[in-house]
């Protein structure tokens, strides 16, 4: 029996009926508070583009399995579902879409308080692989809507990051694989899905 291809661009993630769950990675300095507080407070800077990333492993490319300076620390953001919602009806491609004039895709982007970026996925051991991950940038009044609204719980997950790697330089990949969160195709409406460029759930 043939394995279903993964679509090109889609959204996986772990969810429930009224949360998902994003990752961010950050310096002690900012994840400690953020912990404590339940939010991101100083020294976050809200003023500054924030990415969160529905992909655990895309998080951990990204940071090197939280050894990368600055990344020490990996956070499990829970976020409301409707704020998720929020942020890609709110949302600009980071390059233009199919057939848009450079010139109309910057006064768009100029428009958007949120990014969305789609990178090659990536397998356990952090090779890219053929489909996408969606990368989504929070500036403006997305990033007070983030930390003030959405958010409804961070979670240390650095442990869980370098468990899984120890057990990958220690050959145990049955070990690692079992300690990845369970991720899922995530349900999108119709008009979201165009808005970001994801594919419908009929296509491949």
């Amino acid at each position: 029996m043939e394995t279903p291809q993964t679509p090109m661009r889609q959204i996986r993630a772990r969810f429930d009926a009224d949360t998902i769950t994003v990752y961010q990675a950050y310096d002690p300095a900012v994840a400690e508070p953020a912990l404590a507080a339940q939010t991101f407070v100083p020294p976050f800077k809200r003023g500054r583009m924030t990415w969160i990333k529905p992909s655990f492993l895309w998080m951990m490319h990204r940071c090197g399995w939280a050894a990368k300076p600055g990344q020490t620390r990996v956070l499990a953001v829970d976020i409301t579902r409707e704020g998720f919602a929020w942020a890609l009806a709110h949302s600009c491609g980071s390059t233009p879409a199919s057939g848009e004039a450079y010139e109309a895709w910057q006064a768009r982007m100029a428009a958007s308080p949120v990014r969305v970026q789609w990178d090659p996925e990536r397998d356990l051991r952090l090779n890219r692989l053929d489909h996408r991950s969606i990368q989504i940038g929070l500036s403006g009044e997305a990033v007070g809507r983030y930390t003030g609204e959405w958010i409804t719980g961070i979670a240390d997950a650095t442990d869980r990051a370098r468990t899984i790697e120890t057990h990958l330089a220690n050959g145990d990949i049955a070990a690692a694989r079992e300690l990845l969160p369970d991720e899922a195709p995530y349900p999108l409406e119709a008009a979201l899905a165009v808005r970001i460029g994801a594919a419908q759930p009929s296509e491949k």
